[in-house]
């Protein structure tokens, strides 16, 4: 049971669902997986493995269902709007914390060093509790050395849908709000991000501006431009 609902976990992360879509009940009341095989196989193979966390990521997304195409193919869309056959890849929003770390990690200013104390990144100004942010690297540590207090949250992320900590959430609701759109435009730190973005852009590739638009594409989403999207 305790490798089924860590691999559950794991797959929620990777797909945006889990193989039992009620992951915060396992019970009887919760909903039957979608694929039992699959998740005992996974379940039996991640203790095998030795609980290898990376080896089981790795697994998932290496496999032919989450590396295919997200877009529905025939009737898909009308029969299985919820992807319960997994006959499309995932298609889905990073969680608070992975959209900062993206948008720092594209830019170059993301710090990778582990450990240590908690950092405090740019706030909103006139936010609850707001604190003095940090100077120097600490600004760019990853999201998960965020400061955070039960009471006083970092306000970027509980914008971004990340959940309090003053109750246990197995699983985050999504909601697609104007402030978002307003955080991901203004807050400091995606601002400074597409400015420190840009520079290097223009440094690697001065008036080129087709390389420029490549670089800047794949950067950001994996993969080359088509040419439409290269002309818009």
């Amino acid at each position: 049971m305790t490798a089924r609902v860590a691999v559950n976990r794991f797959w929620q992360m990777a797909f945006g669902e889990g193989l039992v879509r009620t992951p915060e009940d396992f019970g009887s009341q919760g909903e039957r997986p979608t694929h039992p095989r699959l998740l005992d196989w996974l379940s039996r193979d991640f203790i095998e493995n030795g609980w290898d966390v990376k080896a089981l990521m790795k697994k998932i997304v290496m496999s032919a269902t989450y590396r295919q195409s997200s877009l529905p193919r025939g009737q898909l869309e009308k029969f299985d709007p919820d992807n319960r056959l997994l006959a499309r890849g995932p298609r889905h929003r990073l969680p608070a914390e992975m959209i900062r770390d993206a948008a720092l990690a594209a830019s170059g200013l993301l710090v990778e060093r582990q450990g240590g104390p908690p950092a405090m990144p740019y706030e909103v100004k006139m936010s609850f509790k707001s604190r003095d942010h940090a100077k120097g690297p600490d600004l760019y540590r990853r999201s998960v050395y965020t400061h955070w207090q039960r009471t006083g949250p970092a306000p970027v992320m509980m914008a971004l849908d990340a959940a309090k900590r003053d109750v246990c959430s197995v699983k985050r609701e999504r909601t697609a709000t104007p402030l978002q759109a307003l955080v991901l435009l203004n807050a400091t730190q995606f601002a400074e991000a597409a400015r420190v973005f840009g520079e290097r852009l223009v440094a690697g590739h001065g008036d080129d501006t087709s390389a420029l638009i490549e670089r800047a594409f794949r950067s950001l989403t994996g993969r080359r431009p088509g040419e439409k999207e290269a002309a818009i």
